[in-house]
């Protein structure tokens, strides 16, 4: 009897298990998985993968558990029926009736999403209470419509991580929990880039055809229902295996192997979300590797002249008080241009600008998030475990770029064409005394393209010189930072203006229409009065994308950047290594700004300065120096890479790529560089030290 009561929870786990199945398979062979696996290890990827699934599964069927836990016959019988319907129905009233009811306390949308699942709860309790002879029709349509929602989801949830891993390599992380809080660019993004409405369509056509192959299967199965004993035998066993998989799913996530495709495609996807959702900040004395705290500042201090983290920043020459406008520009990986050994042609604008700019050649993006890019140009520190700053709630008063220039009499803002509240912009760049110009400044005659990410960069360019006009006619200095937008998914820009059409929905046109857009800003700019004064600082905020075979794959994190001010920069190549976070440092050194810095980046022209970068993921912290890739991860684990350069795939220009060879025994004194730079700038930021 109870063995065909699991009738249901077998064909769903079976479903389940193929689907994931599918889904390993199709990684495996995606493109963007570069690594290599033997028979062996495909097996072993496959074993854990099923592994985590069953678990899963098992965790995820506790709504249908407690759907079949909950089907009875009895409770329709008199007095019964009725005194549940007449509470049922109070509850309902409670909810809509009462203005201060216990859902409302916690605000947004929990107060209707109660109010439906009560309402439809009673009225089909009461359909199935008065109207007795369609009980089993009733009650047989909604198995098959709590069949059709799982299988839904089952499908639904393996084509997002389709999509998800085709766009970031990995399964679900941080940015898969924005996507669903920033719902409106998201599914605007999803609607503009793929063909959504025959999408759908299959997945709901396949769903229907497998809920009703597992309906007919198991639908007999409601018409003997499980009395209380065999109720209790079941929920003990489901309560049993749930306590085992709530166990073994955090154990599994931690086995981390030297391959990050093998532990990405034998995972799952969900516990990775949950996880990402419930650890936007990692707290890095948990989870890290340490050392004394007062060592970690010493060690990571003494790079400075004045090892202080207040540190007095003297020229010894004239103040310039030039105009500054940073343009950091939307995921443009550095080999997009001509001088990286692209030959495509798509940034001809930049590589010519290039020529006229000290162009600083061998720099890294601290991370593979547009916010991390911003929290480096704007904060000047290493990336640490977690969200980025601008994310967090203690984000406001820091010490920033905007906080240096405003002590110098400028205006400070922050230009981006679409809505600032997304990724937090607003609330940071505001509460960092920022003016915000976005989309909702625009007027309608101003915006001749959008997409569901802004206006077209060319629209923003239009706008920016109209905001920077305005600045110069009030007699003091501006700094605007420019964030471009177009270059991002679905790659949608107006036609005409580049010879890759507009709908052709090309990462190569989205770059070519920035270069086009940026081109223009440029021509505009430089008819202004105010031109001649400026210093443009045009750099990526990271990569076009970060999968690789190891955690942090040099390669997709190196971005180009370059300082341009006609008459006053000297065109030159630097080609020392140098992060994001060193870049505004030595912008004020070229304008001879004396000032208290907190800023954890260098000016690249200093003699004490130390060839460095950061880069990063949420979890994976990594250091390079002297040619290795030094990387601390939760749980206290530490890896060392020795970085090659591989002369047969290195293009012509700049563009060297590297092979990352684990190291046996790490340079200790490397790893501890390593802990000293992430633990100290963790440490400061808890403490709110790096606060203005």
């Amino acid at each position: 009897m109870i063995s065909k009561k699991i009738k249901p929870f077998l064909y769903l786990g079976i479903f389940y298990l193929i689907i994931s199945l599918i889904v390993r398979i199709i990684f495996f062979f995606h493109p963007i998985t570069t690594a290599n696996f033997g028979f062996f290890e495909i097996l072993k990827i496959l074993l854990i993968g099923t592994a985590n699934d069953v678990f899963v599964f098992i965790l995820a069927s506790s709504i249908l558990a407690l759907y079949f836990l909950f089907l009875s016959d009895s409770k329709y019988k008199k007095p019964y029926g009725y005194i549940i319907f007449g509470v049922m129905l109070l509850i309902f009233l409670y909810i809509y009736a009462v203005p201060n009811n216990i859902f409302k306390q916690y605000g947004g949308s929990v107060t209707k999403i109660a109010l439906i699942f009560v309402g439809l709860k009673t009225f089909f309790f009461g359909l199935m209470l008065f109207l007795p002879d369609k009980r089993i029709r009733i009650r047989n349509t909604l198995y098959f419509t709590t069949l059709f929602l799982y299988i839904l989801l089952i499908i639904f949830n393996a084509v997002s991580e389709y999509f998800f891993y085709n766009e970031f390599g990995v399964r679900y992380n941080f940015i898969a929990v924005d996507y669903l809080i920033y719902t409106n660019e998201v599914i605007g993004n999803i609607m503009e880039s793929y063909p959504v409405v025959p999408l759908f369509a299959v997945i709901f056509i396949v769903t229907f055809i497998v809920t009703w192959f597992v309906y007919k299967k198991t639908k007999n199965e409601l018409l003997d229902l499980p009395d209380f004993k065999q109720k209790l035998t079941l929920l003990a066993t489901f309560i049993l295996l749930a306590g085992i998989s709530l166990v073994t799913i955090p154990l599994m996530m931690q086995i981390r192997s030297a391959n990050v495709f093998a532990d990405e495609i034998g995972a799952n996807g969900l516990p990775k979300f949950y996880w990402a959702f419930t650890h936007n900040e990692l707290d890095y004395f948990q989870f890290y590797p340490q050392i004394d705290e007062k060592q970690a500042e010493k060690n990571f201090l003494s790079q400075y002249p004045e090892p202080s983290l207040i540190r007095n920043i003297l020229s010894g020459k004239p103040e310039l008080k030039k105009n500054v406008v940073l343009i950091s520009i939307e995921s443009l990986s550095a080999d997009f241009m001509e001088h990286y050994g692209n030959t495509q042609k798509i940034t001809p604008f930049l590589d010519s600008l290039a020529d006229r700019s000290l162009m600083l050649t061998n720099l890294y993006a601290t991370g593979n998030r547009t916010v991390r890019g911003l929290e480096a140009l704007t904060l000047c520190i290493p990336p640490t475990a977690g969200e980025s700053i601008i994310k967090r709630e203690n984000n406001k008063n820091k010490f920033t770029t905007g906080a240096v220039f405003r002590a110098k009499g400028y205006d400070v803002k922050f230009l981006y064409g679409g809505y600032s509240y997304f990724d937090n912009m607003q609330d940071f760049f505001e509460g960092n005394g920022y003016d915000i110009i976005d989309r909702n400044n625009f007027k309608p005659e101003e915006i001749t393209f959008a997409n569901v990410w802004g206006v077209a960069d060319e629209d923003m360019a239009k706008k920016a010189i109209q905001i920077m006009n305005a600045e110069s006619k009030s007699g003091k200095p501006f700094f605007n930072h420019w964030m471009t937008v177009s270059n991002h998914r679905p790659f949608t820009y107006p036609d005409g203006r580049i010879d890759i059409p507009g709908n052709a929905k090309s990462r190569e046109g989205g770059v070519k229409y920035t270069d086009y857009a940026l081109r223009k800003f440029f021509e505009m700019a430089k008819k202004q009065d105010w031109y001649k004064n400026t210093v443009f600082v045009i750099i990526a905020d990271h990569c076009a994308s970060s999968a690789g075979d190891t955690e942090l794959p040099m390669d997709k994190y190196r971005i180009p950047a370059m300082i341009f001010s006609e008459g006053f920069i000297e065109p030159q190549k630097f080609d020392r290594l140098m992060s994001q976070i060193d870049v505004m440092p030595t912008v004020f050194g070229l304008l001879n700004f004396n000032y208290k810095s907190k800023f954890l980046g260098q000016d690249v022209f200093k003699k004490e300065f130390q060839p460095k970068a950061y880069i990063a993921t949420y979890q994976d912290l990594g250091f390079v120096k002297d040619g290795y890739l030094t990387i601390i991860s939760p749980v206290r684990k530490i890896k060392q890479y020795t970085l090659l350069p591989k002369p047969a795939q290195s293009a012509p220009g700049f563009n060297i790529y590297y092979d990352e060879q684990l190291r046996k025994k790490p340079d200790l004194k490397l790893v501890n560089e390593t802990i000293s730079a992430y633990q100290a700038t963790s440490y400061w930021i808890k403490t709110n030290q790096i606060n203005r």
